[in-house]
């Protein structure tokens, strides 16, 4: 999967869930049963986790992991490549 499918797959996820401003406005405590939230985009799942005060919203999508900013995402982190 390349850099540009999982963004696109993320971004859809996350106008699911509400788009940037409800992930990354709406912080849930880290013991919540709601603090994580797993979508389907075709045949993929993102795991969309809720900001806290110290931790930042995260989309993780088949190793790639955006974060969830008020009007967009930033990669974080790209898989590992195999050796």
């Amino acid at each position: 999967m390349t850099e540009d499918e999982a963004t696109a797959i993320a971004w859809e996820a996350i106008e699911e869930a509400g788009g940037t401003r409800s992930i990354y406005r709406n912080p849930r405590q880290a013991f919540s049963a709601h603090s994580r939230r797993m979508i389907d985009v075709g045949e993929h799942k993102v795991e969309i986790r809720y900001g806290e005060i110290s931790t930042p919203a995260v989309a993780t999508v088949n190793g790639w992991v955006f974060e969830i900013h008020d009007e967009g995402i930033v990669l974080l982190i790209r898989p590992p490549k195999p050796r």
